[in-house]
């Protein structure tokens, strides 16, 4: 036989060695949930409705030799526009061992560090920043990191109440305008053992834009306290790119209370400044307030928001709110 194919079926078998795992004991798990939903945004639009559904399938195990495998599909009526035509979502696959972490990889629905702590603000149900579109004009500004395809992201252990995490990803939804070439981010969660109840946040990244040189470097900090029914939150967050005098910056707080185990209450009030760089532009600062509130009985939950935004997107015309409503059913 030729020694080139022996070669390529011995690099084939080492390969094919190297991504498979056969785990023993794996539990399967169903669940899911569905809802419907109504928002509306300024008062001359017209309520949106639309429904919400998800079954999640999960398993796990542990391989002879203790590494730990996990794998998670999500059926969620089509919402991966990737698939033509697939009701699937959501799909992971994680590997990692109790000592070192775990590295999971995302074929669809990743989220980075820097969003996964874009907004830690104790809520009932949406955030303040969950604008959609005042008067024309998409304001939905969150400084954050990548929620993409084909992610890489690592979560290591707790020590002495420190997890450090990370996320890595090479590929842009928007290839032609406004995408990226490369995209990497760290941060840490630190909940202090003499502290109960604290958590203090960090994290940044670097996003490398497609059909330009221009970097942007994104970075988040936020402290979460938690005593008894109450939660209070701050967090401060900037974006600077490259080359412009583009920068951004947020600044927001909350504060949640659960009256009981079924009914919470919270309010949120964010300050986004379009450009901190450029007090000429006409640019003002954009003001984002909201309050919420959710009951759970057993498997349902009734949730109703109410955000208020004033110079939406840094124009000092453009004012509005958005409500919205959903109820859900989980099984």
């Amino acid at each position: 036989m030729n020694i080139d194919k022996l070669k390529k079926i011995g690099v084939s078998a080492l390969a094919g060695s190297l991504v498979s795992f056969s785990v023993n004991a794996a539990d399967w798990s169903l669940s899911g949930s569905a809802g419907i939903n109504a928002d509306k945004v300024d008062e001359d639009v017209a309520t949106t409705w639309n429904m919400s559904d998800s079954i999640k399938i999960t398993t796990s195990g542990t391989t002879d030799n203790g590494i730990n495998v996990g794998v998670m599909f999500e059926l969620d009526g089509g919402n991966n526009a990737s698939v033509t035509g697939s009701a699937w979502d959501d799909y992971s696959l994680s590997v990692g061992t109790d000592t070192i972490g775990t590295v999971t990889f995302w074929g669809h629905g990743g989220s980075s560090v820097m969003s996964q702590f874009d907004d830690i603000s104790p809520k009932a149900y949406e955030e303040v920043s969950d604008i959609g579109t005042i008067n024309g004009t998409s304001a939905d500004n969150v400084i954050g990191g990548v929620g993409e395809n084909m992610m890489f992201e690592y979560t290591s252990p707790s020590i002495a109440g420190v997890t450090i995490k990370a996320a890595y990803n090479t590929i842009s939804a928007d290839t032609a305008a406004g995408g990226y070439n490369k995209y990497n981010d760290w941060g840490l969660m630190y909940q202090p053992e003499m502290v109960e109840g604290l958590t203090l946040y960090y994290a940044q990244g670097s996003k490398d834009t497609n059909q330009t040189t221009q970097t942007t470097d994104l970075s988040t900090m936020a402290i979460k306290y938690a005593y008894g029914p109450v939660t209070v939150s701050y967090q401060e967050s900037d974006s600077d790119i490259s080359g412009t005098l583009d920068d951004q910056s947020t600044e927001q707080y909350a504060i949640a209370y659960a009256v009981s185990d079924d009914l919470t209450l919270s309010y949120g009030k964010r300050e986004y400044d379009i450009d901190t760089s450029d007090e000429a532009s006409g640019n003002v600062t954009q003001e984002d307030t909201g309050i919420a509130i959710s009951y759970t009985m057993g498997g349902v939950s009734i949730k109703a928001q109410q955000n208020n935004h004033d110079n939406v997107n840094g124009d000092a015309t453009k004012d509005g709110h958005a409500t919205s409503i959903g109820i859900s059913f989980a099984f």
